[in-house]
């Protein structure tokens, strides 16, 4: 029963995040989106790397 409150409770707060930035939110232009894809890049190596260092530990 816990685990079907949690993910009602997950869905739930989703789809409101999901709402209100679809109605506040604005277009990005292409070069904060490069921008951000570089960020996203770095920060997936690294969590790779942690990964892999916390495996081998």
């Amino acid at each position: 029963m816990k685990l079907i409150s949690i993910l009602v409770i997950l869905f739930i707060s989703l789809f409101v995040v999901v709402k209100l930035t679809e109605k506040h939110g604005k277009p990005m232009t292409a070069e904060q989106q490069s921008k951000l894809s570089r960020i996203a890049m770095v920060l997936i190596f690294v969590m790779i790397v942690a990964g892999l260092i916390k495996s081998c530990t």
